[in-house]
């Protein structure tokens, strides 16, 4: 008794004594883009209900606006903004500024960041740790960057004890609006460039072809309620660090050998660098260079061909780098899309613009194809070898203005783009679709790759888009994923598909048909929740999403899906009356599924909009075909 009790009270003390374990801290919660550095510095930071914002003059009011946004999201009722050197009282301290500022650098090196001598342009580090918050950066364009990347580390009323050494990896990032089709809304196009803000791609290029100011009439000023939008949108990139690059598009109809049209063209280019336009381009793109469209051409340049129109080409684009971007201040090298853009096959046309082009002009590629299904560092390598310099990517996808993508909403992730390729390229641009919101899944892929394309993820990226346009709702996050496997599938111009189409949905298929032969009962129980999930996935997304630009963009296919949905789940259902061994119920399954088939095959994209029309396509190939099989398993 005596020892009992003795062993008791031992242990007693060593319970007492032994030093409490700390519970781990929860993981980093993942950024994108994903960047170069990032370690746990220690505990998360906690945002009491006054916090203060000290700012050195040059960090511009968007940062300072969304350092309070970031701030009042973490739980700060009272946000204060002061300029370095004014008397703080706040508990929380947010020092933002240039990483060289000595009071900057210092914060950094204390929270143990290490900070290289020369950060690269737009790079930025970052610390959050006990009762300060530092960020510092490279330019103005880092600085923000920084305080986008805080904006992520928000978490349960604190922000996470991390330290972020970051830079992107490809200098140009962003999107083109180019396809052929309905041009965005300007409420569409304020949207994009408040999104490319929150995933840090830096360049929006204006080129609708169906604006006739762009293209048809570019010799033609726009008119004054048209010139106010896009002062709009000027100003909208500007707040979120993208530079807006206009784009003009001449070559329909320009007489290369006209001074007039010379003229035109300088004046247009004036009117929206009075706008604060800093980023142009001249696409030469879809047009014919087998004839000239003026007889002073044929005098200058000789009879039609690859070469001659080569040397127009360059004549024109040398004397706007050189006369235009060249004598106006802050104006960014001009860019180009040659008329041959989507192979790497040596021509007269390339080898004109390899050897007179002023080596300042960027040339931008499609890739070896104008939809490619694959771009690799060999072909980059191969396109600077012929263009004589570094490609920017002009990169089809998602774009579905063409008929072998009619009725389809492309969804899948930003893939088959080979890591290494920002040793190649002078950037990348996605051409979006029509549909805007509904873009945003390929262009946040976009933007975790040409920030860094050597940690790129696809499927981490894609998850992330998920969770993005949920609002970090986990359900609609869920129903968003079986939605976009649903329309995955990515054609290229000729049909040929390149991402297949339901991988999700075909997996499991597979895992069922191959389980049904032996177990038929389990074989369903298994599928029938992914069923529920598509047929729910449709409500879920209209109700949950962040975004309600994504839900009126996808909304035919979200209608087809809730058919699709149901026809999905009647079919497990009529499978397991037969497993029952109710024949009767299973055909009237079977008879039901099928009728709510023929409805979602009977819906079409939305009527009115000026692109290739066609019905709606969901999981084609793969659900409509385990549907049709269905009534044929025993």
């Amino acid at each position: 008794m005596f020892r009992s009790a003795l062993v008791l009270a031992t242990a007693a003390l060593l319970a007492t004594a032994a030093p409490a374990v700390a519970a781990p801290p929860d993981p980093l919660p993942p950024l994108t883009p994903q960047p170069q550095q990032i370690s746990r510095l220690g505990p998360d930071v906690r945002v009491p209900g006054e916090a203060a914002v000290v700012a050195d003059r040059q960090v511009d009011r968007p940062t300072r606006d969304l350092l309070v946004r970031v701030l009042r999201s973490a739980g700060a009722r009272d946000v204060e903004v002061v300029e370095a050197g004014a008397p703080v009282s706040a508990p929380l301290v947010v020092r933002v500024g240039d990483v060289r500022d000595d009071d900057v650098a210092r914060g950094l090196r204390e929270a143990g960041v290490d900070v290289p001598a020369e950060l690269p342009a737009e790079g930025y580090a970052l610390a959050a740790t006990g009762d300060r918050v530092v960020l510092g950066g490279a330019d103005p364009d880092g600085v923000y960057y920084s305080a986008q990347t805080l904006r992520q580390l928000v978490r349960h009323r604190g922000i996470a004890g991390a330290g972020v050494v970051d830079h992107p990896l490809m200098p140009l990032r962003g999107a083109i609006e180019g396809f052929y089709g309905s041009p965005w809304t300007h409420a569409e196009r304020l949207d994009q460039l408040a999104f490319y803000g929150d995933v840090k791609l830096n360049t929006y290029v204006y080129a609708p072809k169906d604006d006739p100011y762009h293209r048809e009439k570019w010799r033609e000023p726009y008119p004054a309620d048209e010139l106010a939008e896009l002062q709009d949108l000027v100003e909208a990139a500007t707040a979120h660090h993208v530079r807006f690059t206009f784009a003009l598009s001449p070559g329909l109809s320009i007489c290369y050998s006209d001074e007039q049209d010379w003229k035109a063209l300088i004046g247009k280019l004036q009117s929206l660098y009075d706008l604060g336009v800093r980023a142009f381009s001249l696409p030469l793109d879809d047009i014919d260079y087998t004839r000239w469209n003026c007889a002073g051409d044929q005098a200058k340049y000789g009879a039609p061909s690859q070469a001659a129109a080569g040397r127009a080409q360059v004549d024109l684009l040398n004397r706007v780098q050189r006369e235009f971007i060249a004598t106006h201040d802050g104006a960014r090298p001009l860019q180009t899309v040659p008329t041959e853009y989507s192979d790497t096959a040596d021509s007269p046309y390339k080898r004109t613009i390899r050897e007179q082009l002023d080596p300042a002009v960027v040339v931008m590629w499609t890739g070896v194809g104008v939809v490619p299904p694959e771009i690799t560092v060999p072909q980059a390598e191969d396109a600077a070898a012929v263009w004589g310099r570094k490609v920017f990517v002009w990169d089809n996808y998602p774009v579905n203005d063409f008929n072998a993508s009619a009725g389809r909403l492309l969804l899948a992730p930003y893939a088959e783009r080979q890591p290494g390729l920002h040793a190649q390229l002078d950037g990348i641009v996605l051409n979006p679709m029509n549909q805007a919101s509904a873009s945003k899944v390929a262009e946040f892929g976009a933007a975790d790759f040409a920030w860094n394309d050597t940690a790129y993820d696809a499927d981490r990226a894609w998850h992330r888009a998920a969770a993005y346009l949920a609002g970090g709702d986990r359900r609609t996050a869920e129903a968003l994923l079986a939605f976009f496997d649903l329309e995955h599938l990515a054609p290229t111009g000729d049909g040929t598909p390149w991402q297949p189409q339901a991988p999700e949905l075909a997996r499991r298929l597979a895992d069922f048909h191959q389980r049904w032969q032996h177990d038929r009962a389990g074989a369903l129980a298994d599928l029938r929740p992914y069923a529920e999930l598509v047929a729910a996935a449709p409500e879920r997304i209209r109700h949950g999403v962040a975004d309600p630009a994504f839900a009126a963009d996808a909304a035919p296919w979200l209608d087809a899906t809730d058919l699709w949905g149901a026809a999905f789940v009647t079919t497990v259902d009529a499978l397991k009356s037969r497993v029952d061994g109710d024949e009767q119920a299973a055909q009237r399954g079977f008879d039901r599924a099928a009728d709510l088939a023929k409805r979602a095959g009977d819906i079409h994209t939305i009527p009115g909009e000026t692109r290739p029309q066609g019905p709606v396509e969901v999981g084609d190939g793969v659900l409509d075909s385990f549907l049709a099989e269905a009534r044929d398993l025993r």
